[in-house]
């Protein structure tokens, strides 16, 4: 794959969660007094726990492509956003696999701190006069290695998963009740 069309793959895949956000955001409002929206939202309600591993997991994956293969050099808030995604990807692989919907008291400030970060570096790149000197010469903040359509940067992508991530982990339980509770008096360990 060359390094264009994984820019763009990634730029897609970014795109993609937005709208899955969007989408879910907008069941929300409407679950309130619809019935078939409660019943569409309920039916994501499995998905709570694989969408955030799946998305922070292919974005770990994708940061470490454009760094060690294509050679971007991560710039500080590019470590910073790494710093929240890495770890994040695999606690939510692990609560995944254990169903364990209590790692949200966890993830969901990290990705809110790292939703944060990638927020202003988006931001930095469209308004370089932002920054407040966490930019390197070296390896500057303010200057994205590419955009597609016209705003998808690495920052962007980035934020994008970190949103989904907060999103997906904000669905209700079924019957308002968090499954920790419940299987945590069932199993001990």
């Amino acid at each position: 794959m060359n390094n264009e069309a994984a820019e763009l793959f990634f730029a897609l895949l970014a795109l993609l969660c937005v709208a899955a956000s969007v989408g879910v955001i907008v069941l929300r409002i409407v679950a309130r007094t619809s019935a078939p929206a409660r019943e569409v939202l309920d039916a994501l309600t499995p998905l709570a726990l694989p969408v955030p591993a799946l998305v922070t997991t292919v974005s770990m994956l994708g940061s470490l492509y454009f760094s060690n293969v294509v050679g971007y050099r991560p710039c500080v808030l590019c470590w910073y956003q790494r710093i929240a995604m890495y770890p994040l990807a695999l606690m939510l692989i692990i609560a995944t696999v254990r169903r364990d919907r209590g790692v949200r008291r966890y993830a969901l400030p990290i990705a809110a701190i790292g939703a944060a970060i990638s927020l202003y570096h988006w931001l930095l790149e469209r308004w370089p006069t932002l920054d407040t000197g966490s930019c390197s010469a070296d390896a500057p903040c303010s200057v994205p290695y590419f955009e597609n359509f016209g705003f998808v940067t690495l920052a962007f992508m980035a934020l994008a998963a970190f949103v989904t991530t907060l999103v997906f982990l904000t669905l209700p339980s079924r019957g308002g009740r968090d499954s920790l509770s419940t299987t945590a008096r069932k199993d001990p360990s």
